[in-house]
């Protein structure tokens, strides 16, 4: 049989045989579980595929969320999905005991600008990266940016040529702690900080 076939066919979801309150436990578990075995934000679609046809995905998701208000690693949303991320103040501990080396950025001061600008003005075009920094931004650095899954390839864009344009991923909310673009900081206040693309 092909991998795939089986993905969930196995699965017991309603868990008609627990009490109520211990089939929601059961749920919160396994959503737990799926979240923490995966490296990316899980959809509430494929969390559904876990638990009962009655069962609330946001629901469950506050439940465990409160559950690990005590625990080193929380509950965050990116995007459309959810994944599990050790909290903030645990990042130095994690630094000084665990080989973390592989999952740390390498961002050069030009990557993270690049960067910014292209989460501030997707989709852009290299050109449009030109107009912005007064200079060419190298194939290089949007293929650094891209193998780091921080930025895709968005709509072609309706200029002469259908130049690529490139967006930023999941994975960018993710590395920067956002739940949505809408979390960016306002433009006005890194102007002000002397941190903006903007001329």
């Amino acid at each position: 049989m092909p991998k795939d076939t089986k993905k969930d066919t196995d699965i017991d979801r309603e868990l008609d045989d627990l009490p109520a309150e211990l089939r929601w436990r059961e749920w919160m578990r396994r959503i737990e579980a799926v979240l923490f075995a995966s490296a990316s934000p899980v959809p509430r679609d494929d969390l559904a595929r876990v638990v009962g046809q009655g069962a609330s995905v946001d629901l469950l998701i506050e439940d465990l969320a409160a559950d690990l208000e005590t625990r080193p690693y929380e509950v965050v949303k990116v995007s459309d999905g959810w994944m599990m991320r050790t909290r903030s103040a645990y990042g130095s501990v994690i630094r000084a005991a665990a080989d973390v080396s592989a999952q740390t950025l390498d961002l050069r001061e030009r990557d993270l600008a690049v960067l910014a600008a292209i989460a501030y003005h997707q989709p852009v075009t290299r050109d449009g990266l030109a107009e912005i920094f007064g200079k060419e931004v190298s194939r290089d650095l949007i293929g650094r940016l891209h193998a780091q899954g921080l930025i895709g390839t968005g709509p072609r864009s309706p200029r002469r040529g259908a130049p690529y344009t490139y967006v930023t991923t999941d994975g960018f909310l993710a590395a920067m702690g956002l739940e949505s673009l809408s979390d960016l900081p306002e433009q006005e206040a890194l102007m002000d900080a002397g941190l903006s693309t903007e001329h």
